[in-house]
């Protein structure tokens, strides 16, 4: 695996510093004027509410424009500086803001990461002595992903890190990439320490004012009271609505930050020159800019759907960016998902070429086609319209869901009416009452199950909550009632005494309190 890394290493380091001539075409304004159709056309025929994307060629911007409108029913209007989440493409700042610490001596690469946090333990203590600052930025610490211990949760990040403890390993470290958000939080954790300021504190003054990035705002919360910020959405019962923010505040390296296309489109532009301000300000060494980009595991399994149709040779991850092929030709790219809000960041710095698509509903895949739209106008080739191809794509992948999920919804009903109990097998085996109680996990948490007699059984959990109805025996069905949050399967542990021991949640097995029996 580390000569493959090595040899992909070699590959990105001989891609061009600058463009050819011949790559950035000119006919390329009259492009993007038809490039505003096609994006209007696209936004309209994925539905999307609201989309907001930037154009940078040969370093410069030429294009940014809003399409659409911030919420459903309200009719404002999205622009270029409409705030948007930009999720996981967060990531990238993180990892920039360990580069300057590195630049200034705080920190290295390779630091020990309990030599600054000597409070942090993973559950294995030979990786806790021996994971690096560069671990936290790569998915490759071997641990699964963990996002229950932060989504919909009310834990701070010291919480959330304390239970980091107890997570079991996956696979051995450094050996396989496993997408890991709580780690980045960690990292950011560690910009703290060694910067002696809050992370956010240190984004703003180290990435955001230099760039003129003045819209930009760490949190969530700091977008409280702020003006023309999209709002997400997503399917519910069939139908698309506006939902209520998931917040990422608690693990905010990992992807809390909200920005605009225009803000968006200055930080690109720092990228696509090196790590050098417009006004000539360099704010990364040309040594830790180069490990930002410096592939750092090979990704063994297509994270994205939209690669059966680019069909790369090689996919790795640097620090806060995956790495592949397009046609050839090297690209950089992250993409940003949280409920309702989808985000994508993509370049090709041999070419100084970037684009910024934001967008307010769930997992719309039009960012993955309008990148590579804008990929294809600097080439010599004609453009393929990625939006129809994805589209396509797309769909087929939600019919086999659907498809997938009716069985599913098949299977599991069939095992209720298989039920050889002499009662109606979805009748719970105990009085409802019984099934109340707090329930427990020093890594998963706590399920508040209550009973009210009028209602019946509710659940709550982190800042979710809902109403459970029998499913089998003592199995219960929650939605949550907060739209766009899914629902799940309660299964309650029954001793052969008839008392509960325990509760299964999506596979996290949590002991029912003493206090509670």
């Amino acid at each position: 695996m580390m000569a493959l890394v090595s040899l992909l290493i070699a590959l990105v380091a001989s891609a061009p510093t600058a463009p050819p001539a011949a790559t950035l075409r000119a006919s390329l304004p009259a492009e993007l004027d038809g490039f505003d159709d096609y994006v209007r056309r696209a936004v309209a025929d994925w539905e999307v509410p609201g989309l907001a994307i930037a154009v940078i060629g040969n370093g410069e911007v030429l294009f940014e424009r809003g399409y659409g409108i911030r919420r459903l029913g309200a009719g404002e209007p999205v622009d270029e500086h409409t705030l948007f989440a930009i999720g996981s493409t967060t990531k990238a700042m993180t990892a920039a803001l360990i580069g300057m610490l590195v630049d200034s001596g705080r920190l290295r690469w390779d630091d020990r990461v309990i030599d600054h946090l000597p409070d942090f333990r993973l559950f294995d203590p030979w990786v806790t002595r021996e994971l690096r600052v560069r671990d936290l930025l790569t998915h490759s610490a071997g641990l699964p992903n963990a996002d229950f211990l932060w989504y919909e949760q009310d834990a701070t990040l010291d919480q959330i890190l304390h239970r980091m403890r107890y997570l079991e390993p996956e696979t051995s470290m450094r050996s396989s990439f496993t997408y890991q958000n709580i780690l980045y939080a960690a990292a950011g954790k560690l910009v703290a320490v060694a910067s002696g300021e809050s992370w956010a504190s240190f984004l703003e003054s180290r990435i955001f004012r230099p760039l003129g990035m003045n819209r930009s705002v760490a949190t969530l919360a700091a977008t409280a009271g702020v003006a023309n910020v999209a709002v997400p959405h997503d399917v519910f019962d069939g139908a698309l609505i506006a939902i209520d923010n998931a917040s990422v505040d608690s693990v905010s390296a990992a992807g809390s930050v909200w920005s605009s296309v225009h803000d968006m489109a200055q930080w690109s532009r720092f990228l696509l020159a090196g790590g050098v301000t417009p006004s000539g300000e360099r704010l990364l060494s040309e040594a830790a800019y180069a490990e930002l980009f410096r592939p750092q595991v090979v990704v063994d399994e297509p994270t994205y759907p939209a690669f059966r149709l680019t069909n790369p040779r090689w996919l790795t991850y640097g620090l806060g960016w995956f790495q592949a092929d397009y046609e050839g030709r090297p690209t950089d790219f992250h993409t940003g998902s949280i409920d309702g809000l989808v985000a994508i960041h993509g370049m090709m710095r041999g070419e100084r070429i970037g684009v910024i698509v934001l967008a307010n509903r769930d997992h719309t895949e039009l960012r993955h086609a309008l990148m590579y739209r804008v990929f294809d106008l600097f080439d010599e080739d004609p453009p393929r319209d990625w939006s129809t191809e994805l589209r396509e794509l797309y769909a087929s992948l939600a019919r086999e869901a659907e498809q997938e999920a009716e069985h599913d919804v098949v299977s599991r009903e069939a095992q209720r009416i298989a039920g050889t109990s002499p009662s109606p097998p979805s009748a719970p085996s105990l009085p409802l009452a019984v099934y109340a109680g707090s329930y427990r996990d020093p890594l998963y948490g706590e399920v508040e199950v209550s009973f009210d007699a009028g209602s019946g059984l509710a659940a709550r959990y982190g800042r979710r909550s809902g109403h459970l109805e029998p499913f089998q025996r003592d199995s219960f069905r929650v939605r949550w009632d907060q739209p766009g949050r899914g629902d799940v399967v309660l299964i309650f542990g029954v001793t052969s005494g008839g008392e509960i021991s325990h509760l299964e949640l999506s596979g996290m097995r949590l002991g029912r309190s003493p206090d509670a029996r």
